[in-house]
């Protein structure tokens, strides 16, 4: 058993590890039955994903809506590709949207789009819990690999 648990930690570590690879990820959410897609720059704390994004924005409708999302990353020349599927909602707890802005999680100053801080009621702090992550490589697909799956508890 102790075998899987340290399998499931290097997934989540090569997880990690190729998504801070790439600045960007796309974000599919819907809009009644229309998929929308847009460019995002997450950030991994752990086994949650964090999107900053206006609180008012097209995808805060979306996901206020329909919580259901899906995000993808392409990295590098390997070609490594990285699915995330799960439910999206905005944290509005005035403390955990700070300690998130304070962590230094996301690689860029937060202020260059909230010049006003954590406080900003235009901050949106979006957590992605996800349900179900697949990875794979060009070089898998090519011998017939199938993708590494996880299910998060």
């Amino acid at each position: 058993m102790a075998e899987a648990v340290n399998d499931d930690q290097d997934f989540w570590q090569r997880v990690r590890d190729n998504a801070g690879k790439v600045t960007w990820a796309y974000l599919a959410t819907a809009d009644g039955t229309q998929p929308k897609v847009r460019v995002v720059h997450p950030a991994w704390e752990g086994d949650k994903l964090w999107v900053a994004t206006g609180r008012t924005s097209a995808k805060a409708r979306h996901v206020e809506k329909n919580p259901k999302v899906e995000l993808f990353y392409q990295v590098g020349p390997e070609f490594i590709h990285i699915t995330v599927t799960g439910d999206a909602c905005f944290i509005d707890d005035p403390k955990e949207k700070e300690r998130v802005w304070n962590s230094g999680i996301f690689d860029y100053d937060l202020k260059q789009f909230w010049p006003a801080g954590h406080e900003s009621p235009e901050f949106g702090l979006m957590l992605v819990k996800p349900h179900r992550v697949e990875m794979t490589s060009m070089m898998d697909m090519m011998q017939g690999k199938k993708p590494e799956v996880r299910r998060p508890n």
